[in-house]
Parts: C-alpha cells; structure tokens; sequence
C-alpha cells in the first residue's frame, strides 16, 4: 500500500493555542519544526488535546532569535488517533511558524 505523506503548516502562531492538525484516522507524524520569527527568544508548547486534556510533547521550550526547533528527531514518530488536536502555543504574539510532516492513514 502505498503512503500518503502530508504536510500541514501554520504561521504567526502566539499566545492562543493554535490547532495544526486534527486527525480523522490513524495518521503517523513524522516531523514538527518551530520557526522562531522574532528578534527574541520565545517560549513554545506543543500538546495534543485527547477528549479535552492536553498532552505535551514539549512545555515551554526556548527557541533563539531567527532560530527553529524540531520537535521529534532521530527518526521519532508518533500516532494520531481520529479526534487528536496536536496545538502549538508561544509566549509571545505572532512568533512561530510550524511545519507537520504526517502519514495520512497509517491502517484501515
């Protein structure tokens, strides 16, 4: 079978959590990258919210000035199940850029 690789991206993100990506089936991510945007470090979360409690994956991680963070390395990956918010939130407005990497549909 062959894979469906998808991307899911968002900009601007700031102090109000912002929903990257929900999923509707078994969906593999395989990448998030954090692009800081700013002239100052910044702050980031990323959680995914499961029936309305939130699961980090990283709290308050210091990202530089003009600098990025990956948030899953080393070939990492984790699932998604239908109805899992992965969110990613700053400390600062307007301060990050997101990039998801993901496998749509990993079992039927």
């Amino acid at each position: 079978m062959a894979q469906d690789f998808e991307r899911n991206i968002a900009r601007n993100v700031g102090t109000s959590a912002s929903t990257i990506f929900t999923a509707d089936s078994d969906d593999a991510v395989v990448g998030i990258n954090v692009a800081n945007v700013t002239t100052s470090q910044i702050k980031i979360s990323v959680f995914v919210t499961v029936s309305s409690a939130d699961h980090y994956l990283v709290k308050d991680a210091p990202v530089p000035a003009s600098s990025a963070i990956q948030i899953l390395d080393g070939g990492a990956k984790f699932v998604l199940q239908s109805g899992d918010a992965l969110k990613v939130q700053s400390d600062t407005a307007s301060s990050a850029d997101v990039w998801l990497s993901r496998v749509d549909t990993i079992s039927e």
